[in-house]
């Protein structure tokens, strides 16, 4: 009798590059990365003239912002990482496919790849609408920073969802929100007022041009801390709180007792509540009422009482809304009716510029020739989509906005009522893009590249149920 042939082992990986390390070491790095630009990279790039370079390891520690430019150098290092990331993946996912153990997702292999193709498709007509710019320096700088954007959701869907365990990406991303929350808190405390003492004292007496935004800003008793203005730093903690409290959740299952959890979401949300509540976001206030309603109808609880706590949560949300902006209405609501007219300005520019718009980022040049004489001067439309619209015409519009919605659409974690973690981040992107309805998020480096890399991801680790069971690779690499 012939023996029977015993089947192939798959070839071992060398222990320094093993198939799972590579991933949570790129993982380790896009995190710390994304929080780094939560602190220094906040400035829209058409205003990078503005920005200086630190002269000091003083300035480079605590000046703020970085210029920009460092940080695609940074972006194009994770790039390399992210190569050897999919590269160990793709070595998990052949080795385990030769020992003949199952069927596994391999990297990125999520959500139809023609979304990639959305993304693809929008950056290059960006780049298209650029060529035909009547502002090429402005343009310029916004599509490098398109570019990143589309970089960091690449990564996102290939490299990060490679990894199996997020929890250093994690630790850098909720690691910068973090120093974000307590320089708002020392800014509401006493710190804006002593920055506003030291500019006018020893700053502005030096500077031959000062931003008209930037002296509005230091003037006002809203807080923004690291962001570019309190509007962005509302438009952060809608993406990001969230997602950080459904990682904190499910990270200290095993750590802490429920009362404990419970107590560590409380202060966290106090924290970044407080410092929206003094950011003055008059929509972010509201949109994240809606999220906090849209989270509380997911909880295991019976209708009854999911019903009696969101009507408390919006009695409570909608009073003290009144309460703190009744000036701002009484007065007129000035800041709402200047975005009408931003906004009634973008839809003239798209008409009369409706295949390539005006250039990207350029909104401000036909902006001052056709806007309200009583209106505020603004660079940007304070709306994401009309600024496509504008800038890139129809087709830039409709590519964004495809890419977004349809984006979003897939990735919603349907049936996974336990994973918090990913709703959370869902939940975030969902405020990220209704936020951008009254405001410039995806042009705020620190805000656009966090959501696009965090959708990729979600795009990326979403289960295919038509491609098989997806297993636990390191356990089936490990059995014999």
């Amino acid at each position: 009798m012939t023996a029977k042939s015993s089947p192939a082992r798959a070839p071992e990986l060398p222990h320094l590059f093993g198939a799972s390390l590579l991933p949570r070491v790129f993982a380790a790095l896009f995190g710390a990365f994304l929080g780094l630009g939560l602190l220094k990279f906040g400035n829209p790039p058409i205003m990078e003239k503005y920005t200086t370079n630190p002269e000091d390891i003083y300035q480079v520690i605590f000046a703020s912002p970085w210029p920009i430019g460092w940080a695609y150098v940074l972006l194009g290092g994770l790039v390399f990482a992210g190569l050897f990331a999919v590269w160990g993946d793709g070595r998990r996912w052949f080795q385990v496919t030769c020992s003949g153990r199952g069927t596994v997702r391999g990297p990125g292999e999520g959500a139809p790849l023609w979304i990639v193709g959305l993304a693809v498709t929008w950056l290059a007509w960006q780049i298209l609408a650029a060529s035909r710019s009547i502002d090429p320096a402005l343009s310029s700088a916004t599509v490098r920073h398109f570019s990143a954007c589309v970089v960091c959701f690449l990564l996102g869907w290939f490299a990060l969802s490679a990894c199996d365990r997020m929890g250093l990406f994690w630790s850098g991303l909720i690691g910068g929100l973090t120093v974000v929350l307590l320089i708002g808190w020392e800014q509401h405390f006493g710190g804006l007022q002593r920055t506003r003492d030291y500019f006018y004292l020893y700053i502005y007496p030096t500077m031959n041009e000062v931003p008209p935004e930037y002296l509005k800003k230091i003037s006002s008793s809203r807080i923004f801390s690291t962001l570019f203005y309190p509007n962005s730093l509302a438009g952060a903690l809608l993406l990001l709180l969230p997602c950080s409290l459904g990682v904190l959740w499910s990270s200290t299952r095993n750590q802490f007792t429920q009362p404990a959890r419970i107590l560590l979401l409380g202060v966290v949300a106090v924290m970044a509540l407080a410092c929206l509540f003094w950011s003055g976001s008059k929509g972010g206030w509201l949109l994240m009422l809606l999220l906090a309603i849209a989270a509380m109808l997911r909880l295991p609880l019976k209708t009854s009482l999911k019903v009696s706590i969101v009507a408390i949560v919006l009695v409570c949300g909608v009073a003290g809304f009144a309460w703190k902006y009744a000036d701002f209405f009484k007065k007129g609501a000035t800041s709402v009716g200047a975005r009408f007219d931003y906004w009634r300005a973008a839809i003239q520019v798209a008409r009369e510029n409706a295949v390539y718009g005006t250039g990207p980022g350029t909104f401000a040049k036909p902006y001052a020739q056709i806007k309200d004489p009583e209106s505020e001067m603004t660079r940007l439309v304070h709306n994401d989509y009309l600024e496509q619209a504008s800038d890139s015409g129809v087709i830039g519009f409709a590519a964004y906005v495809a890419f977004i919605v349809i984006g979003i659409a897939f990735a919603y974690p349907g049936g996974q009522n336990g994973d918090w973690m990913r709703f959370g981040t869902w939940l975030g992107l969902v405020g990220w893009s209704l936020q951008s309805l009254i405001d410039f998020s995806l042009y705020v480096p620190a805000i656009a590249w966090c959501a696009f890399a965090l959708l990729g991801w979600l795009l990326g680790t979403r289960t295919r149920t038509a491609a098989g069971a997806v297993i636990d690779i390191d356990k089936s690499i490990d059995k014999p």
